[in-house]
C-alpha cells in the first residue's frame, strides 16, 4: 500500500495538488492538521480514500485530533502532534504510540520532515507544503504485512 503524507499545508492547496501530482499512483492519503479546508478539497477530488486530523491551526475543527488506523496489517497514530510536544521532543508521542500498540506514527506540527525508527516505531514527520521550513516537503508511505519503508520528497521550486 502506498501513502501520501502531507501536513501543515496552512491554505497553500497548489503545494498540496503539486505534491499529489508528484507521488503518482497511491492507495490512500493521510493530511496530518493545519489545512482542514485543504484536505477538504483534495478530498472531493481525488478517488482515493483521504484520512485526516485537526492540526491546533484548524480552529473549530470537527475533525478529530488523532486517529488509530490499520492498514496493511500496520497500526498507525496520526496525529497533528503539538498535543505531544513534538517541538520539545519525542517522548511523549513515542509513550502515546506504545500505549495503543501503534509501530507507524505520523505526526506534523514541526514543520521539519523527518523519518526515524526508534525502539520499534517508525516516526514520520512529512514536513511542510508552506512557509519558511528550510525545504517544502512530502512523504511517500509504503506498507506491507512484512515492511514499513518512508521516503521524504522535497517539493521542487
Amino acid at each position: 500500500m502506498r501513502i501520501l503524507v502531507v501536513s501543515d499545508s496552512h491554505g497553500n492547496q497548489d503545494n498540496l495538488h503539486k505534491a499529489r501530482e508528484l507521488a503518482g499512483q497511491i492507495d490512500a492519503i493521510v493530511h496530518l492538521g493545519d489545512g482542514e479546508d485543504d484536505a477538504a478539497i483534495l478530498a472531493a477530488v481525488e478517488d482515493v480514500p483521504v484520512l485526516q486530523v485537526a492540526g491546533n491551526c484548524d480552529y473549530g475543527s470537527l475533525s478529530p485530533r488523532e486517529r488509530l488506523e490499520t492498514l496493511a496489517e500496520t497500526r498507525l497514530l496520526l496525529c497533528h502532534g503539538d498535543r505531544y510536544g513534538v517541538k520539545l521532543g519525542l517522548a511523549q508521542l513515542i509513550e502515546r504510540a506504545r500505549s495503543c500498540d501503534a509501530t507507524v506514527v505520523l505526526y506534523g506540527h514541526t514543520h521539519q520532515a523527518m523519518v526515524e525508527y526508534y525502539d520499534g516505531i517508525w516516526l514520520i514527520n512529512p514536513g511542510t507544503l508552506w512557509g519558511r521550513a528550510p525545504f517544502l516537503s512530502y512523504a511517500l508511505l509504503e506498507l506491507s504485512p512484512d515492511d514499513v519503508s518512508a521516503v521524504i520528497h522535497k517539493l521542487p521550486e
